[in-house]
């Protein structure tokens, strides 16, 4: 099998599957790292949204072969190191606006909603309702008025 370099949540692996295999699974199966959650596996529903090279991406729908070594992917479980701090601000305003319900989607949305915040940032601009209404990342409970709500209160923390 052929062998497959990245770096991951700041540290380099290096992993033995096939070249289709998606990233999703060696993720999860391989190394893991559970924090990107399967929901769809077809890019759709981006429960298992995580940061490649700093902007969000689906590895459900990224065969392993297509990274390359210089790479890095960044999970839910890597977000705070990319701080000083316990937790992301974005993780802290998670939890003060008590958003999650059932939890599962939560990682995609914090990701999605950190990359968002820093590519508005890039062109120079605050967050809008239209950028809000742009994150498409589905959740089953419905708590999208505390996920907008923590996004904004996130972005300014950041």
């Amino acid at each position: 099998m052929p062998s497959h370099t990245f770096v991951l949540n700041g540290e380099r692996v290096t992993v033995d599957v096939d070249p289709g295999v998606r990233l999703l699974w060696v993720l999860r199966d391989v190394l893991g790292v559970t924090g990107p959650k399967y929901g769809c596996g077809i890019n759709v529903c981006k429960a298992c949204t995580s940061h490649l090279n700093g902007k969000a991406f689906n590895p459900c729908a990224v065969p392993v072969d297509r990274i390359s070594a210089d790479d890095e992917i960044t999970t839910i479980e890597g977000l705070a190191d990319t701080v000083d701090g316990d937790l992301h601000p974005m993780q802290e305003a998670w939890i003060e606006h008590d958003v999650a319900q059932c939890g599962y989607c939560q990682p995609g949305q914090i990701m999605a909603a950190t990359a968002l915040v820093h590519r508005v940032r890039a062109e120079g601009r605050a967050i809008t309702e239209a950028d809000l209404d742009g994150i498409r990342n589905v959740c089953r409970c419905g708590t999208y008025p505390r996920i907008r709500e923590a996004i904004k209160d996130g972005a300014q923390r950041m």
